[in-house]
């Protein structure tokens, strides 16, 4: 690192609306962009091609929104949280925008070891789009939940695969909402799995020919877990802001 002291931040933001149709690419260069103009003080990686020192969590997909995404950031000196949040959300893309920071112990587990569960509102439909009855649907749900195994074809590495998603399922309950929508949560280790494969599981285990996808997907929350406490990521490995510490 150039100069100044380690300050591990981690940051939250969302991502709503027209935008959730950009990739997981183009949203990093569109934070790095608000970086450079709220001129963060970003520390850096030593060696031949210094990199900024920005780690970012579980990618969403393109299509999906999201009210809990996170990314993890090191400055050269001890900046006010609260103002760079607002500066940061003015130099974002409209829909995107930073709803919380927290200053990070040195050393943390990065995101994408430490989150073990995350929580999506699905909007479900039929596969060619046609909206589903409440009752059509919780039928479908509590038939396939009841079932030991949920197979689905996956795609990975360049090849369709067929794995059970069932072990991943913690909670997929039906919500009385206009359109009618699932809340899953879902675990990320050992395995994870997406919302439409979800769905697809539960379509295929009930015989369900028309097929589901998802029409809408929010990602609600990210959960840390360790040692039977649950916390929002923003609350794990924090340190004490130490510009507050000063001033008390």
């Amino acid at each position: 690192m150039r100069g100044g002291a380690f300050n591990p931040v981690r940051l939250r933001y969302a991502k709503r609306g027209k935008i959730r149709w950009i990739s997981h690419r183009d949203v990093a260069r569109a934070l790095e962009r608000a970086f450079r103009i709220t001129e963060m003080p970003l520390a850096f990686t030593s060696g031949f091609s210094p990199r900024p020192r920005v780690s970012f969590g579980l990618a969403l997909s393109t299509g999906h929104e999201s009210d809990a995404e996170y990314l993890d950031l090191v400055l050269s000196e001890e900046v006010e949280l609260e103002p760079l949040s607002v500066a940061l959300t003015d130099a974002l893309p409209e829909g995107m925008a930073v709803t919380g920071a927290a200053p990070l112990a040195e050393r943390a587990p990065a995101l994408q070891e430490a989150v073990t569960a995350v929580v999506w509102r699905v909007e479900p439909a039929r596969a060619d789009g046609a909206p589903i009855e409440a009752s059509e649907l919780g039928a479908l749900i509590e038939g396939a939940l009841e079932l030991p195994e949920l197979p689905t074809s996956r795609r990975k590495k360049g090849r369709e695969v067929e794995e059970d998603v069932r072990p991943v399922i913690r909670r997929c309950e039906l919500r009385a909402t206009n359109p009618v929508s699932v809340e899953m949560e879902l675990t990320t280790q050992p395995r994870s799995a997406k919302p439409g494969e979800i769905l697809a599981g539960i379509a295929r285990a009930a015989g369900f020919e028309e097929g589901l996808a998802d029409a809408r997907t929010l990602r609600t929350h990210q959960w840390i877990e360790r040692d039977g406490t649950r916390l929002e990521p923003l609350a794990a490995d924090t340190r004490p802001r130490a510009l507050e510490a000063r001033a008390s």
